[in-house]
Formats: structure tokens, sequence, C-alpha cells
């Protein structure tokens, strides 16, 4: 069967099996951010964004992608970068295996949620598994990189004429 789909901004035209898993479509055509850790939508190492929303590829059929935005890691590289070096920073991205679904639900969780509480981002994070890092460092990273985003929003609301 053919799918049809963006990929990071570009239109992908594919033939698949009916039971092709996302995360394994989205190997094949060259995206290896997208990982596989268990399988069992217990790990977020597959997490990509469909339409803008976080999901997991091992648990998403690839035939339901047709007509859909897929943007993965490989389509947000520079934000990704930006994130990544508060990471690095804090100590938070030890071995690096999860941290590539880590960042994309991060960013999701950015372009989602206003200013969460520590409550809201470990909540919104809770899918993400790390064997590295205990969590804090990633916490501290979160935090760090929300001041510097929203201090630059905020310069650049004040430029633009507008209200904080």
């Amino acid at each position: 069967m053919e799918v049809q789909f963006t990929l990071n901004g570009k239109k992908v035209s594919t033939e698949i099996a009916a039971d092709t898993v996302l995360l394994n479509l989205l190997r094949d055509l060259g995206c290896k951010s997208v990982k596989c850790g268990c399988e069992t939508t217990n790990c977020g190492l597959c997490t990509v964004w469909i339409d803008g929303k976080s999901r997991l590829s091992c648990s998403v059929l690839a035939a339901s992608i047709d007509g859909h935005e897929v943007t993965t890691l490989e389509g947000v590289e520079k934000e990704a970068a930006e994130f990544g070096s508060f990471l690095a920073q804090e100590g938070a991205e030890q071995c690096g295996f999860c941290s590539q679904g880590f960042i994309m639900n991060v960013l999701a969780m950015f372009r989602e949620l206003k200013n969460p509480s520590i409550e809201e981002i470990k909540e919104y994070l809770a899918g993400n598994l790390c064997r590295c890092t205990g969590y804090m460092g990633q916490l501290r990273a979160i935090q760090k990189y929300m001041e510097v985003r929203n201090t630059a929003v905020n310069i650049t609301v004040k430029k633009m004429g507008g209200e904080e």
C-alpha cells in the first residue's frame, strides 16, 4: 500500500506493508534519531510529532499517517541543539541514548504548556525513561532553558511594542 505524508517539511510517498510500524518506516527513510528501546510504549525513545503532538512511533501503524505531518528530531535540529546544550551543561546527557525522544517531548511540552510547574513537567515527561541521569539534571536543564526562552520571548514582545 502507498502512504503519502509530510516528513520534516518534505512530501514523502512510499510503499509499505499493511503491518509496518511508523518507527521502522522512519528509520528506513533515514531518520536515525527515532530509536527502539522497548517496543512496549514504555521508554519514549521513539517519540515523534504527528501533526505537532507527541506520539510513540512504535505504537503507530505507518498506514495511519497518510496525509499527516510527521516531525522527527532531524526536523527540529536547531531547537534540539539549543536545548541539548542545556542538557550537556547540567550533565544530563550522559550516554545520550534516550536524549532524542526526551528532547522531542520537551520541545512539544514547550509548545503546548506556558510556564509549566515542576509537577507539570514531571507529569508531561513521565513516559521518558533514562537510566543514567536520575532526572534532576534534566529538570535543571529544563528550568534553565525555560528561563532563557521566556526572557527571549519577553524581549521580542517588548521590541515589537507589545506587553509582556
